[in-house]
């Protein structure tokens, strides 16, 4: 019974991942909608602001109520802000609220992305969780495995399905009504679940006043700051190679594929490969090994060179692969009394894709869009600071 559970939950991550769409839905809009390089951040800023909200009082109102009914929640919320556009005339239309006033539609859109973040948020509190209680006796660690898998196939299409829309002679706003279904789907799957959730009694429950509390640890706030800055400069880059390579190298039509070939595969090579590498050395090695190899990829990508610029893109994804597990790994292995208040606030910490591609669109409004990736550079010189750190304490 808990192998055919499994389906809805792993659609679930599968759904998870659309809260990715805003890296690459900052270059679409940016061109639909006629905006400047900031304005078009305030789409992660919408989306990704929830985690910092929503994260830890999620997880607190899961504790008392159940993992299934927040992930029902989640579901819920992330539909309805699908719908949004659909209704407003950005894909169908259904009904016609605004005509073809572009400001107020963008407006619609980053009320969208607001619930659609909202939703994958609450999907990153359950998701994690239940899929423990759905699995059968030693199949948790390789399904949670195969879920993140799952997840960035989620994210991976808000680059591949635009240009087939284009292809058809039809728009990117194609993925709201394929969300939209997808969620709905997900929904009437895991609707009659029943879902017997595993109770821990030696594990004390996380409250909201247990985690912030501490924060005033400056070792736990110094990994807190790390996953903020990594989020917030793998958004940066999600969202600026687009961009750069129309800007800068005029790839036209292609350039989310070109992204995705450039970025997020390297990425998904790194997650999988990574598994097996940790085998063979320590983590706060590897994360060493990790961050070196992102800052490299940076610093090749602002010589302006084509040939350079593609292979610091492939770096960086490579890089960027396995820096959120590691840390937050490193972290709750310092502190494994304490892994349900750590979870809370790493899981917070995501915040930073709100916060630090804004910056990003700044610089490259007052300058270039190359030199606004001197944020995301910035961003890991943090985090090596961090790991430095980090080693005198392991």
């Amino acid at each position: 019974m808990k192998n055919k559970n499994t389906l809805p939950i792993f659609l679930a991550f599968l759904c998870m991942g659309f809260g990715d769409v805003v890296g690459p839905m900052v270059s679409l809009a940016k061109e639909t909608f006629e905006l400047t390089n900031f304005a078009a951040t305030l789409l992660p800023f919408s989306g990704f602001l929830m985690f910092g909200l929503l994260s830890i009082p999620m997880g607190v109102y899961q504790d008392k109520k159940g993992k299934k009914k927040v992930l029902l929640i989640g579901l819920t919320i992330a539909f309805i802000g699908l719908l949004l556009p659909i209704l407003s005339g950005m894909y169908g239309p259904i009904i016609q609220f605004l005509g073809n006033d572009l400001q107020s539609k963008f407006y619609i859109i980053l009320g969208s992305i607001l619930l659609l973040g909202a939703g994958a948020t609450i999907l990153q509190v359950s998701g994690n969780p239940i899929m423990r209680d759905v699995s059968a006796h030693g199949r948790y660690s390789s399904n949670l495995s195969l879920g993140q898998s799952i997840k960035a196939v989620g994210s991976s299409l808000g680059f591949l399905l635009p240009p087939f829309a284009l292809m058809a002679g039809m728009d990117w706003t194609l993925l709201f009504p394929i969300y939209a279904i997808l969620i709905l789907v997900t929904l009437i799957l895991t609707k009659p679940l029943n879902v017997v959730e595993v109770q821990r009694e030696d594990e004390a429950s996380a409250s909201f006043k247990s985690c912030i509390m501490l924060l005033k640890n400056k070792y736990v706030l110094m990994m807190v700051l790390t996953i903020f800055v990594y989020v917030g400069a793998e958004v940066s880059m999600s969202s600026g190679i687009p961009i750069l390579l129309k800007e800068e190298f005029g790839i036209e039509g292609f350039s989310l594929w070109l992204s995705w070939g450039l970025f997020f595969l390297p990425i998904l090579i790194g997650r999988f490969s990574g598994a097996a590498i940790l085998t063979k050395i320590k983590p706060i090695k590897f994360l060493f090994v990790t961050v070196i190899i992102s800052i490299l990829g940076v610093l090749l990508l602002l010589f302006g060179s084509t040939i350079f610029a593609y292979s610091g893109i492939i770096l960086v994804g490579l890089g960027f692969a396995n820096i959120f597990p590691l840390v937050f790994s490193i972290t709750v292995d310092h502190l494994p009394e304490r892994a349900n208040e750590l979870s809370g606030l790493m899981v917070t910490a995501i915040v930073g894709g709100a916060f630090i591609p804004p910056l990003m669109g700044i610089i490259a409004d007052s300058t270039s869009i190359l030199l606004g990736f001197v944020v995301p550079l910035g961003c890991l010189v943090y985090i090596l600071f961090a790991a430095t750190i980090a080693s005198k304490k392991a």
